[in-house]
């Protein structure tokens, strides 16, 4: 069968109207995902910009709590802090092997005993649907403990008061060097970590160069190696994270070398990737305050604890519970989440 010139473009022009028709719509798309800094708080907000690329910028925001309240001598080292049915959870970060529940104004309503463990250093406690967890990873004396591990605890039997637990130990991947230290200089203490649905991450406390290195582990029983993922230059001592893994937002709290404290926002990122993006410090007005645990169930209100502080003859600090009201930095960002 022969064919003009006339028939054969008959033939064609479909497909040429076809290959157009994708050609424009895959321009549209590209034009149409512009990264940038997409949060209008920020100081290079792009209004154009459909990708958050991380590169957000904010000013210098320095803000005071809502109340803080003072603890019972009980919890003087508080060390971590979770929201659980309908109470603040908090526990000692030497021997004391009580978890205790906190009403909102920081009064003891409960307390559960973990039976035939030890507390070494614990140092942060978080959760899952299923499980709270109990770090014991506390390592700045001499940075060199072979013991480091987490504690999971099932929440049904810790809310009959018969907990059933079990251990996830761990060591860091690029931990090589076990030598004592002096106390305060090591790289390789923890004293936050965050729980998603399928693994534990790590925020280390560097006391030397005032970075927190983010760390992976399984969640399940067993011995694994902490495996290395990313670096936050933080500038200061991360002490304890809060996680909303449907919202894609962490809060980190800690503190300076100075006495500084603060929290430090992780927020739109993608997946697990935590850094890549928005990321805010923002300084509290607590001089002096070992900031040690930190929590929220909505994101905007924040529960804050700090460890009795004492440098004599000036410097007397009493443990407290603290609330913050971060509606200002977040409200925006959460908002869409309502929308869904």
């Amino acid at each position: 069968m022969k064919y003009n010139k006339a028939s054969v473009f008959k033939l064609l022009y479909p497909l040429k109207k076809l290959f157009l028709l994708l050609f424009l719509f895959y321009m549209s798309q590209i034009q149409s995902q512009i990264s940038g800094c997409t949060d209008p708080l920020s100081k290079n907000y792009n209004p154009q910009a459909t990708l958050n690329d991380g590169s957000c910028q904010y000013k210098n925001k320095k803000i005071k709590p809502l109340f803080s309240k003072k603890l019972s001598d009980t919890i003087g080292e508080t060390s971590g802090l979770i929201v659980f049915d309908t109470l603040l959870w908090t526990h000692n970060d030497d021997t004391d092997t009580h978890i205790y529940g906190l009403d909102t104004l920081g009064k003891i309503k409960k307390q559960i005993k973990l039976e035939k463990v030890n507390n070494t250093d614990w140092e942060a406690i978080s959760q899952d649907s299923s499980y709270l967890y109990i770090g014991d990873f506390g390592n700045n004396y001499r940075g060199n403990r072979i013991d480091l591990h987490i504690l999971r605890i099932e929440k049904k039997s810790f809310l009959l008061n018969a907990p059933v637990i079990d251990t996830i130990f761990f060591s860091y991947a690029d931990q090589t060097d076990f030598s004592q230290v002096t106390p305060n200089k090591t790289n390789f203490d923890c004293e936050a970590f965050i729980v998603s649905k399928d693994s534990i991450y790590l925020f280390s406390k560097q006391w030397s160069d005032k970075k927190s290195n983010i760390y992976v582990l399984p969640k399940k029983p067993g011995k694994y190696i902490a495996q290395y993922k990313q670096t936050l230059n933080i500038k200061g001592l991360v002490t304890d994270a809060s996680y909303l893994e449907d919202k894609k937002l962490i809060a980190l709290c800690g503190y300076t070398k100075t006495g500084k404290s603060f929290i430090y926002l992780l927020y739109d990122f993608k997946n697990h990737d935590f850094l890549s993006g928005n990321k805010r410090k923002i300084k509290l007005k607590l001089r002096f305050h070992q900031i040690e645990g930190i929590s929220t169930q909505d994101g905007l209100q924040y529960y804050l604890t700090n460890e009795s502080f004492k440098r004599k003859p000036f410097i007397n600090v009493p443990q407290k519970l603290h609330q913050l009201d971060l509606n200002s930095y977040l409200s925006h960002y959460l908002n869409k989440f309502k929308k869904d």
